[in-house]
């Protein structure tokens, strides 16, 4: 195979008609093909169709201390559920809150709460004059937009192979007090799949930012989401701020939503008493109790933390097979060629490809025109701009095995079509 990097302008030439072909063929067969979000497929949602039948109308609709789920009330969520979620966000059952299907919502709300209510004796949020966000980049688009929604300046903090820069971080929260929070992903990192190192994580634990009122955002959405035999662990971030008496720097986020239904899981959170008094002082207004009867069916048809963990795994047999084909994909078409790199996951939902610089934007935009859809250029980035034009974000589970193949032909051809205009134009 070319390298296109080394290689003489008539071999890419010869090499950029015969990818055009290509490309031109697969553009002729009317393709509409999706490897845009992280969705689980068919075959996914269909192992937890049982979960459907472990309530019924004569069911007993009582939570393990008496709580008649049917009714209003339990702002904090059934203690069953609690006790699964602790474990899920290695963190204890106390300062657990379950809320309704989606994290992001609880993500969200935190925000919304700390803008209007002060913390550690600071102002409000949205009364200080500039507040600004520390965005590890490539990230989570739905993180970026919420903080972009309040008005924070973000700053990117670059992705290394354990985690986010630490040195960027201790530098930038311990000089300065407008910096309020940071955005994570600890476990198979939105999208390059990097599990926080133990080190990561007890230099997070002990930050001594300048800003009393600022939060980790720690959102540990694939807590379970593990494709190899032997899963890499996560330290317990709760824990190791403990030890250095930083408990109020943690807020913790996770749901079932990608292990049993995306619009019908169970959300929870995770934090100190001192955070999670002004938080439920929020919800107290906002509702009287989320809906305890999902709660409730989701305690019952897994029954602990095992059962999460053994549901996981059938999840896993799904999914690797098509987090293979793509790797198997990118190494085949594009190793040789030096034109991308890209960090094979050991679980999570997506695949992180960097490609040349300058060639996101050309790389997606052939793709859509061939009908293979994927997130659009820059979303991994605060702003939607990638200062370095290059990552892209592949979500390998929505779509059925064939069209996956077939899309990730789509994606290689345009990659190197890109590449080879790119290095043409130079």
């Amino acid at each position: 195979m070319l390298n296109y990097k080394s290689a003489s302008e008539k071999d890419l030439q010869s090499e950029y008609t015969k990818l055009k072909d290509e490309y031109d063929a697969f553009c002729s067969k009317n393709l509409s093909l999706d490897m845009s979000r992280g969705k689980p497929c068919k075959e996914q949602l269909d192992i937890s169709n049982d979960i459907f039948d472990v309530l019924k109308s004569d069911s007993n609709f009582l939570s393990e201390d008496g709580f008649d789920c049917r009714n209003y009330g339990l702002l904090e969520g059934l203690p069953e559920m609690k006790r699964i979620f602790a474990q899920m966000l290695q963190a204890p059952e106390e300062n657990i809150m379950v809320g309704g299907n989606s994290s992001l919502n609880m993500m969200f709300d935190t925000i919304s709460c700390f803008m209007t209510k002060g913390i550690n004796g600071c102002k409000p949020w949205l009364l200080q004059n500039k507040i600004k966000f520390l965005c590890p980049v490539p990230g989570y688009d739905r993180h970026f937009a919420i903080t972009e929604y309040f008005g924070f300046e973000m700053i990117n903090i670059p992705m290394l192979k354990d985690g986010p820069d630490m040195d960027m971080i201790e530098m930038l929260v311990s000089s300065d007090d407008a910096i309020k929070g940071i955005w994570c992903v600890p476990k198979y990192s939105n999208p390059q799949g990097i599990v926080y190192s133990d080190s990561v994580v007890k230099r997070f634990a002990s930050l001594k930012p300048k800003a009393k009122d600022f939060r980790i955002m720690w959102d540990n959405a694939y807590c379970v989401h593990d494709f190899c035999e032997k899963p890499q662990k996560l330290l317990s971030l709760y824990d190791e701020c403990l030890k250095n008496g930083n408990e109020d720097l943690p807020i913790m986020f996770c749901s079932t939503s990608k292990i049993t239904f995306p619009g019908a899981g169970v959300a929870a959170m995770a934090a100190s008493d001192n955070n999670m008094k002004i938080i439920k002082d929020k919800y107290k207004y906002k509702t009287i109790g989320y809906d305890k009867i999902n709660m409730l069916r989701h305690a019952r048809y897994f029954k602990d933390y095992n059962g999460i963990v053994e549901h996981a795994k059938l999840h896993a047999k799904v999914l690797k097979p098509r987090f293979d084909t793509v790797i198997d994909s990118l190494t085949k078409n594009l190793k040789e060629t030096s034109v991308a790199e890209w960090v094979e996951p050991c679980g999570g939902y997506f695949v992180s490809v960097d490609v040349m610089p300058g060639c996101a934007k050309r790389t997606i935009e052939l793709c859509k025109q061939a009908g293979v859809k994927l997130t659009c250029a820059g979303a991994t980035y605060p702003y939607h701009t990638d200062p370095n034009d290059s990552n892209i974000r592949i979500a390998p589970s929505y779509p059925p095995m064939q069209e996956l193949k077939i899309a990730m032909e789509v994606f290689c051809i345009s990659a190197k079509i890109a590449a080879i205009e790119k290095i043409m134009k130079q």
